[in-house]
């Protein structure tokens, strides 16, 4: 139950401020809602293509791996000599107030750090299959991250916009209407009254 507003004219004029801005920040909301959907749509459909070449890239990588362990046995040592990837860097945009990841991988060029002698091009397949995988796994890893936080950012959105729709500007706008006709039937007996007031000293001698 919200405070019993007095009917008098300024309060008629801040609630009727107050019932304009609560409009305006319901549509600023909406707006900023509609932004925040299309921008997380495309996303998923970045997400979906990604993670469908990621889904073919693995299939390749993991068959070239294989036909490496057939041609040279178990090739871990050989994989225990590529270097741990330490370029990948992370900042952010914004995209109506929300902060969204951007994942770099700094683009190297490749370089093989493992000897030819004991290795074949079935190794190299499989190094630049899974190189291709990294790339796009960092990749996606920004595009979900970003969905994730747009989608919890519109939840928040749309709670802020239905509570301005569903319950402040309704009870705002019975307040202007409440106080509206107390000040109009305030308005109607005052002019009775001065009616009455005008009778008498007419008819009195």
């Amino acid at each position: 139950m919200g405070k019993q507003v007095f009917p008098t004219k300024g309060n008629l004029i801040n609630t009727k401020k107050t019932l304009n801005l609560a409009r305006v920040g319901f549509d600023l909301l909406d707006r900023k809602r509609n932004i925040l959907v299309r921008e997380m749509m495309t996303l998923i459909d970045s997400a979906k293509t990604i993670q469908e070449q990621i889904d073919d890239c693995y299939s390749q990588a993991y068959l070239a791996l294989q036909r490496a362990n057939v041609a040279h046995g178990v090739v871990e040592d050989i994989a225990a000599s590529v270097p741990v990837e330490d370029g990948l860097t992370l900042s952010s945009r914004s995209v109506m107030g929300v902060e969204l990841p951007i994942v770099n991988l700094e683009p190297r060029p490749l370089e093989l750090s493992y000897g030819f002698v004991f290795t074949s091009a079935l190794v190299d397949e499989a190094y630049l299959k899974f190189n291709r995988v990294k790339t796009l796994s960092a990749e996606l890893a920004e595009v979900e991250n970003s969905v994730y936080r747009l989608a919890t950012a519109i939840n928040k959105t749309q709670k802020r916009a239905n509570a301005l729709k569903n319950i402040v500007i309704p009870r705002l706008t019975s307040t202007v209407k409440n106080i509206s006709e107390s000040l109009e039937e305030k308005e109607r007996e005052d002019f009775s009254r001065l009616k009455v007031i005008k009778s008498k000293k007419q008819t009195t001698p």
